[in-house]
């Protein structure tokens, strides 16, 4: 199964995209769409949604797993990450791949054990399960990466329900 994780944002959204066959991991790609400030909302939700759409093209993924908003106390911030977070919705919508949607809490308990885990700690197991040479950077990139193995260990255990239900 190819997943595509992704932390959604405004000016950095992290991309992720993962191979998981039979309980092991394959890092295929990630890094950053970047938006810069100072451009006007709609260009900069369009770069999103161009760019999300090629790497939707380039790795035909099973599933696209997305981040629930963590709502901070910046209004302005929220409402700028909502939108971006509805142009990413949209294109996975678009392209037909089926979207999963983790909340944090969800996210830390599938990587770490730890539904209170510390950022470095989830970083420190990307790297770990995936067996990176490094915490890929900017943070916005590991989280992306987490989120893909949150669906992982998700759809494993979905998988393993059905087959008890037969």
């Amino acid at each position: 199964m190819i997943i595509l994780g992704i932390d959604p944002g405004y000016a950095i959204v992290g991309v992720g995209v993962i191979e998981y066959k039979g309980n092991k991991f394959r890092t295929i790609s990630y890094g950053a769409i970047t938006t810069e400030a100072g451009v006007p909302t709609p260009q900069r939700l369009q770069k999103i949604y161009n760019e999300l759409n090629l790497c939707i093209d380039t790795y035909k993924p099973d599933a696209v797993a997305v981040e629930e908003l963590f709502f901070n106390s910046n209004q302005k911030t929220a409402i700028q990450v909502a939108q971006a977070r509805g142009v990413i919705i949209i294109s996975a919508v678009n392209k037909n791949v089926p979207l999963y949607e983790y909340t944090p809490l969800q996210i830390k308990q599938s990587v770490t054990g730890y539904g209170r885990a510390e950022k470095k700690q989830i970083q420190q197991m990307v790297k770990m399960m995936l067996g990176l040479n490094a915490v890929p950077k900017p943070d916005d990139v590991a989280d992306a990466l987490a989120v893909a193995i949150c669906h992982a260990h998700s759809s494993n255990l979905n998988d393993r329900l059905n087959i008890n239900k037969m």
